[in-house]
């Protein structure tokens, strides 16, 4: 058995040392708040405005565009709320895909419930927005697009900038969701055309507890928290100094190293796909083949549950995730690869492997060595080998 091997790089990362490097001086000795007319907190200050320019730059935007949250899920919540809520007396219908992580669906919920009208857009087999349906789902009441850029759960990468010249050409705001693809795969606002984007630091190598929300210049947005005129007055709060610190520092890496990065696990992930598919029968690749993030591959496997993958997995040493939501008590599939078309029987058994820059080949071979024998095993004792009923919807059992 090796060491251990992280391969669940789409949940968090390791923090880089230079991020970490970078953000201790502001736990320690600059300690100053950025509100303060002092030098400790003017020091501190010039650190948030640093970072605001270092995520700027990975983004293609203008400092002032990019405000500062505390996850990607805080920044899906803001964009989708605060800009339907902004224009709603423009128009109260906003559309989102079904594919979208749980803080948009969840947030165009909250807006149903408000009084908004939502369209939630399928998407094919491969989890693709089909842009010609965004247009038709258009009203005279439609304000505010989301389409997610990457998925987290099968790395589908979205026609994003397709989609954002429609919402233009009828004069609605576009945001997108890249909380999975900023920092790994290059993403330039200004090439994409969209208004607003979300992103996060721990899935570049920054800290957890950093976010930022791009807002194009201009673009009219009530926020979520109220106090004090931190982020120009458009979120309240005392700055986490030290993760916007980090952020920025992150940011600044992704940007020197984000093709070194991609070029390193490409074919990593290549190598996984091709040999899990050809070496274990009855498992199907999930997501785009070709247009995916650079290194993401997602399964899913009959006859067994994605959480008796993990645990296995586990016990040999290799942390993986999986894209099911099944519980013991609810059995619920995951509603991403429902969206996809793929049966809730099916669904139940995913696994979703992420590399990342420190991920070895020899890690990989060892990986391709021992899943299928995991796989095997698991089907010798899986009850679900006599096949399953009440698979409708979201739900399956099975067979007795």
């Amino acid at each position: 058995m090796m060491g251990k091997i992280y391969l669940d790089h789409v949940a968090t990362n390791p923090m880089h040392p230079e991020v970490l490097e970078a953000m201790m001086p502001f736990l320690k000795e600059d300690f100053g708040n950025p509100l303060s007319i002092y030098p400790p907190g003017a020091k501190a200050k010039e650190a948030i405005e640093g970072a605001r320019g270092s995520v700027a730059s990975l983004i293609n935007a203008k400092p002032n565009e990019i405000i500062f949250t505390a996850s990607g899920a805080e920044s899906n919540n803001f964009a989708l709320r605060g800009i339907a809520l902004a224009l709603q007396n423009k128009g109260k219908h906003i559309i989102v895909s079904k594919a979208e992580h749980h803080s948009i669906l969840n947030s165009a919920r909250f807006l149903e419930k408000s009084g908004f009208a939502v369209t939630y857009l399928p998407v094919d087999k491969s989890g693709l927005v089909d842009p010609d349906s965004v247009q038709r789902a258009i009203t005279k009441e439609t304000v505010l697009i989301s389409i997610i850029h990457a998925s987290p759960e099968v790395g589908t990468i979205e026609p994003v900038a397709e989609i954002a010249k429609i919402a233009k050409k009828n004069n609605i705001i576009f945001h997108t969701d890249a909380v999975a693809s900023a920092g790994n795969i290059p993403v330039d606002v200004r090439e994409l055309g969209v208004d607003a984007l979300s992103l996060t630091a721990h899935q570049f190598y920054g800290p957890k507890g950093a976010g930022a929300l791009y807002l194009k210049e201009g673009t009219r947005i009530v926020p979520l928290i109220y106090g004090g005129i931190q982020e120009g007055g458009r979120r309240a709060g005392t700055e986490n100094v030290p993760a916007i610190a980090g952020i920025g520092k992150a940011a600044e890496l992704a940007k020197r190293d984000m093709g070194k990065r991609s070029d390193h696990v490409k074919p990593l992930r290549d190598k996984l796909i091709s040999s899990v598919l050809s070496k274990i029968t009855n498992v199907y690749l999930t997501g785009h083949p070709e247009q995916r993030l650079p290194g993401h591959a997602s399964f899913v496997v009959e006859y067994i549950e994605g959480e008796a993958m993990l645990l296995l997995l586990s016990a040999k040493g290799i942390y993986v995730a999986s894209g099911s939501a099944c519980s013991s008590k609810a059995l619920k599939a995951s509603p991403v690869l429902l969206s996809l078309g793929i049966p809730a029987h099916l669904a139940q058994g995913s696994v979703v492997f992420t590399l990342g820059e420190e991920t070895k080949e020899l890690e990989i071979d060892y990986l391709i060595e021992t899943f299928p024998q995991i796989i095997s095993r698991l089907r010798e004792i899986s009850p679900y080998s006599k096949g399953w009923e009440g698979t409708e919807g979201e739900t399956c059992t099975v067979k007795k």
